[in-house]
């Protein structure tokens, strides 16, 4: 009895490990086949693509260049007299005004100076007055010959002479004065001062070549930048003609650290009358309103200089321009009325980050391909997907339509099952279009 529980117990071990080898060898057999069937392409489908329509607008030619923002004036504020600073009158990075006081030196001696001119004048006053007097007596006395004519004639010489000396002790007063005001020293311009650079108590003196502070004229503010002297006659150009149409000076455009936010519009004040010869580049200055205080001096500021607008031009979005072989360099797909695309052969004249002009082989209204090219070939059958289709239901992110084909395809290599509709789909089918 045991020996026969024993065989029959062997006996279905030895089927239940003949199963399992049999199990995994024709299983995955079938899964191979799968495989196999889901990775086949076809090479006539669809493909799924992007488009945009060419549109007519005027664009804007730009020069563009690197530049270094500086205070459009400057003046390094220093003591015109000798003497002890007494009050700095200005906070650090203050705006002031024309006129307003920044700092005072003792005026004490200079204040004495002064009083002892007046007195001075006063003095000579008095004796002018004196002799004029007398000039008038010795004139009546020489009618009646009572004096000699000499007489006369010596007293009309020291009437001038005190005259002569009055006017000298004038100028004395003015230039003491002048002394005396120079011990209040006040801003020559409108702009910023700078860090405090002597500290109340010392010593200036007008010899001294260090200032007391720096005042900046930021608001407006000037810019110093460089182009290639290549496109010199294009500055030329555009001058002549918002000159000739009263347009008034070029336009110049100061770029954020993006190079692609404009902080501040300015006007070109001057081209400079030489090119330099050491790195080919001519030097331009405008002029910004810097209403905010975006660009403050010394700092370097990419710049683009308006000098032409394109009227009425047809464009495409740059990446729908590929680039191929000479001698059709530049192409574009366009989406034929059957859906199909074909090649055509553009001349683009500018082109930036948003919009390529294309100066032939494309018009206004035209279907080109902006997505989607691995595929692509001449009179290959596309299937345009909208706008919502290109970003996916919902939220989710947005998939360039060779990678979505991929995704879908990668989905699929299990088994083919398309869980959204419950069947199995080739995976070389394009995607059904989502509904816009």
């Amino acid at each position: 009895m045991k020996a026969g529980f024993r065989r029959l117990l062997g006996i279905l071990l030895v089927g239940a490990v003949l199963a399992a080898i049999g199990l995994s060898i024709f299983g995955r057999g079938h899964v191979q086949q799968k495989k196999g069937f889901a990775g086949r392409r076809d090479t006539n489908a669809p493909v799924s693509v992007l488009a945009a329509s060419a549109q007519t607008a005027d664009v804007a030619v730009y020069l563009d260049g690197v530049g270094t923002t500086k205070a459009l004036n400057t003046a390094n504020v220093t003591s015109l007299v000798d003497g002890t600073l007494l009050s700095v009158d200005y906070v650090e990075g203050q705006d002031v005004k024309k006129g307003d006081v920044l700092a005072r030196v003792d005026p004490v001696t200079y204040q004495a100076a002064l009083d002892q001119a007046v007195a001075k004048k006063a003095l000579d006053e008095a004796q002018l007055a004196n002799a004029k007097v007398d000039l008038v007596r010795y004139t009546n006395l020489v009618k009646t010959n009572a004096i000699a004519p000499q007489q006369l004639d010596t007293q009309r010489t020291l009437v001038a002479q005190l005259e002569a000396q009055v006017k000298l002790d004038q100028g004395a007063i003015d230039n003491a004065a002048a002394y005396l005001k120079w011990c209040t020293i006040t801003s020559p311009i409108d702009g910023r001062t700078s860090i405090r650079l002597v500290d109340q108590g010392n010593v200036v003196h007008a010899s001294t070549p260090t200032p007391i502070v720096v005042v900046t004229q930021v608001q407006p503010i000037a810019l110093i930048f460089t182009l290639p002297q290549q496109l010199l006659g294009q500055v030329n150009a555009a001058t002549a003609r918002a000159k000739a149409a009263d347009a008034g000076p070029l336009v110049v455009e100061a770029l954020g650290g993006d190079n692609k936010t404009v902080v501040d519009r300015g006007k070109l004040q001057v081209v400079n009358n030489q090119v330099d010869q050491t790195t080919g580049t001519i030097q331009l200055k405008a002029e910004f309103p810097n209403t905010n205080l975006q660009l403050w001096p010394g700092q370097f500021v990419n710049v683009r200089l308006l000098v032409d607008t394109l009227r009425n031009v047809v464009v495409v979005p740059p990446v729908a321009v590929q680039r191929g072989p000479p001698p059709n360099t530049n192409f574009v797909y366009v989406i034929q009325p059957d859906d199909t695309v074909a090649v055509r052969a553009v001349a683009v004249g500018q082109q930036n980050e948003t919009q390529a002009v294309v100066t032939s082989g494309v018009n206004a209204g035209d279907r080109v391909v902006t997505t989607g090219f691995t595929q692509l070939a001449d009179k290959r059958a596309v299937t345009v997907a909208p706008a919502q289709a290109a970003e996916g239901a919902g939220n989710a992110p947005a998939v360039p339509a060779a990678d979505g084909e991929k995704a879908r395809n990668g989905g699929q290599k299990s088994g083919g099952a398309d869980k959204a509709g419950g069947k199995r789909r080739r995976s070389s089918e394009a995607a059904p279009s989502a509904a816009p």
